[in-house]
């Protein structure tokens, strides 16, 4: 699974950009704010979702223009060559069309698989739960693409119930058709986010990884029941005192603990915190490539930040043995030097205020 080529069309600091690529890795460099991390938002974008900045998709036009934006793509997965096309025009939703077809999002998620490692999640330990579990259902839908729907239904149902809450409904027949909605999509939640952890932690097993393990387990608030629709109703008088519901996968929180160690991730320093990222990503793509027999794309923004030179020189290797399309960013060409022609090299510029793209 590889892009054989991507296209840019006023997407954020690209005004027009074409690259024809190969399946070896992509090095990209260049200064600060010349687009690089502009380039692989544009490759996480044919993905489900928001990509990799989260961002709404008004934000991604490149300004002042504001006339919209369009990703193409040729995606190489087996013998099949996929044609992609995904973007959105002025006061319309996000449009996604594969080999001429006109799509949902979600159809991205079963043909191309994308996993991303960006600056902002070096703090994933050590800030709130609220980042861990967006990790967390990345991962899992990495492995189940029908866990973004799951989620969806929950999140809807979930803000109907805390709307009745909030006005105090005190009739429960008002709250047993969410409730059941809210159980019925929770337990999909719960059972998918259970299934990639163990699938993770399967894949950092005998991996033969220069980035150290870590053990996985998922938690939930010391005084929540395990969730069920009787959880939902005992759970009830607390959750209206509170405005909001307080038990369910909305609640959970991904914890990591260095195995060699046995020291939790929020307690390692921050290259250590870094190096069990990168770890779990690996671990992440071993397993898709494992159950799908080809690996994702991955997206590794400022990878080299906390990475002394042997472990850059581990992951190189190591992304080379996966067999995976990495695309990596960073601010030198030196910082990639140890991959030589076993990458694709790119460098990004800026002239004013559009991204070029040179090699």
């Amino acid at each position: 699974m590889y892009l054989t080529r991507i296209e840019l069309s006023h997407f954020r600091s690209h005004r027009r950009t074409v690259v024809d690529l190969d399946p070896r890795p992509v090095a990209i460099h260049g200064p600060n704010g010349a687009g690089k991390t502009n380039l692989i938002e544009a490759v996480s974008m044919l993905s489900p979702g928001r990509g990799l900045r989260r961002a709404a998709a008004d934000e991604m036009m490149r300004q002042p223009e504001a006339l919209g934006w369009r990703i193409g793509a040729e995606l190489r997965r087996g013998e099949a060559l996929h044609e992609i096309d995904t973007r959105v025009e002025p006061d319309h939703g996000r449009a996604v069309r594969i080999d001429g077809k006109a799509v949902p999002q979600s159809a991205l998620g079963q043909l191309c698989r994308v996993l991303w490692l960006v600056p902002s999640m070096d703090r994933l330990w050590i800030e709130g739960a609220d980042g861990r579990r967006r990790f967390l259902d990345r991962v899992t839908l990495s492995f189940l693409p029908g866990h973004a729907e799951a989620s969806l239904a929950y999140e809807k149902a979930m803000r109907e119930r805390n709307r009745m809450l909030k006005d105090q409904v005190r009739d429960p027949g008002w709250y047993r058709a969410v409730e059941a909605q809210m159980a019925d999509a929770g337990a999909d939640i719960v059972a998918g986010r259970a299934q990639a952890v163990a699938r993770l932690s399967a894949a950092q097993k005998n991996a033969g990884t220069s980035f150290p393990v870590s053990d996985l387990s998922i938690d939930d608030p010391e005084d929540a029941p395990s969730f069920s629709l009787e959880a939902l109703e005992q759970s009830r008088p607390r959750d209206m005192a509170a405005g909001r519901t307080l038990v369910g996968p909305h609640r959970a929180d991904l914890r990591a603990t260095y195995r060699d160690k046995g020291v939790p991730a929020a307690q390692c320093s921050t290259g250590e915190q870094k190096a069990l990222l990168v770890s779990l990503i690996l671990a992440n793509a071993r397993a898709i490539r494992d159950e799908i027999g080809a690996p994702p794309l991955l997206l590794l923004d400022e990878i080299a930040a906390h990475l002394d030179a042997g472990r850059r020189a581990a992951l190189y290797d190591e992304v080379e043995a996966l067999g995976a399309q990495a695309w990596m960013t960073g601010t030198g060409a030196e910082l990639f030097v140890e991959l030589g022609d076993r990458a694709r090299h790119i460098e990004v510029t800026e002239v004013g205020g559009i991204s070029r793209i040179t090699g």
